[in-house]
C-alpha cells in the first residue's frame, strides 16, 4: 500500500488527500491541534498529534510531502525532525513553497530557472528552507505556490458583507492557482517522479488583484467595490507584503514534464466554479 505522510496537513495537502484516499492511499497527516485531528479522521486520514516522534511513521512512508511554513531560522519541522526525516527512504517526497522566492520582478515573467532574489522576509525564509530540504538527500520535489484560492478562500463573502477592496498598484499582477490544480500538480509528480525537479504551480493567467475583485462582484450581480490608491490603502503587513512584488509566473513546466491540464486555466473559470458549488451546496 502506498502511504503518504503529509507534515503539516493543511488546505493543499487536504485537497491532495481528497484524490489519493479514494485510490486507496494510506494518508497521514500530522497536526498540532486536537479539534483538526477529528476534521483528518472524518476525510479518511489518520491524524498524528504533533509534538510526537516522526521516525517510524517516515520510516514507512512511501511519500512524504511537507507543507509546513518556516520561520527566519528555516524550516522548524527540520529543527525537530531532522534525523528522522533524513533516515527515511521514500520514493517521493514534495515539499510546498512559494513562488516569492523569484522576489519582485516589476511584472516581468519569471520561470523555475530565474535566480531566487526575494525581497520578503517571508520569500527568504522560503529559499532557506528550500536548500534545507533539498541537503536532506531525499528524492525530493519543489512546488513553488501562486496565490492559493479554492472553497473557503474566495473573495465572494468580502464582496458580499461590503468589506472588499480593489487596492490600485499601477502595474501590480499576481499570480494565482486553485487548490484543486494544486492537487492535481502534485498527483502527476507521483505519477512521474523526477528528483530535484523544480515547478512552478500557478495559472495561466496573471492579473491585476482588483480585476478579480471586480469579477467576483460581477459574477454575484453587485456593485464594484471600492477602489483604494495602493498608498492610502490600510492593510496588514502580510498583504502589504504580497503588493511588494510585481511578476508573472510561468507554468510551462508542469505542462510539459507532468501532463497537468488545469481545471481552472484563469480565475474566471475558477471563480465561476467556486460560485457554483456555493448554490450546489445550499
Amino acid at each position: 500500500m502506498n502511504t503518504l505522510l503529509s507534515i503539516g496537513h493543511g488546505y493543499s495537502a487536504r485537497a491532495l488527500a481528497r484524490l489519493l484516499v479514494p485510490q486507496g492511499w494510506r494518508v497521514i497527516g500530522t497536526t498540532r491541534s486536537a479539534t483538526k485531528a477529528r476534521a483528518l479522521e472524518a476525510e479518511g486520514v489518520e491524524p498524528l498529534l504533533l509534538p510526537a516522534s516522526l521516525g517510524e511513521v517516515a520510516a514507512g512512508a512511501s511519500h512524504i510531502l511537507s507543507s509546513v511554513a518556516p520561520d527566519d531560522d528555516g524550516d522548524p519541522i527540520l529543527r525537530d525532525h531532522r534525523a528522522e526525516l533524513a533516515a527515511a527512504r521514500p520514493v517521493w517526497a514534495g515539499y510546498l513553497s512559494t513562488t516569492a522566492v523569484y522576489g519582485d520582478h516589476q511584472g516581468a515573467w519569471v520561470d523555475e530557472r530565474t535566480a531566487l532574489t526575494p525581497t520578503t522576509r517571508r520569500g527568504a525564509a522560503r529559499v532557506l528552507a528550500e536548500s534545507e530540504w533539498a541537503s536532506l538527500g531525499l528524492p525530493l520535489h519543489i512546488f513553488r505556490l501562486a496565490g492559493i484560492y479554492g472553497p473557503g478562500r474566495g473573495p465572494f463573502e468580502k464582496v458580499r458583507d461590503g468589506t472588499a477592496r480593489r487596492i490600485l498598484k499601477p502595474g501590480q499582477v499576481f499570480s494565482r492557482i486553485h487548490v484543486d490544480d494544486i492537487a492535481r500538480t502534485l498527483a502527476a509528480s507521483i505519477v512521474r517522479p523526477d528528483a530535484g525537479a523544480v515547478y512552478n504551480v500557478c495559472d495561466d493567467d496573471p492579473a491585476p488583484p482588483e480585476d478579480v475583485i471586480g469579477h467576483a462582484a460581477s459574477l454575484l450581480g453587485l456593485p464594484l467595490p471600492p477602489a483604494i490608491p495602493y498608498e492610502t490603502a490600510e492593510m496588514t503587513p502580510m498583504a502589504r507584503s504580497f503588493y511588494a512584488e510585481s511578476k508573472r509566473v510561468r507554468n510551462d513546466r508542469i505542462k510539459a514534464d507532468l501532463g497537468v491540464s488545469l481545471l481552472y486555466p484563469t480565475y474566471r473559470e475558477g471563480l465561476a466554479a467556486l460560485l457554483a458549488d456555493e448554490s450546489a451546496r445550499r
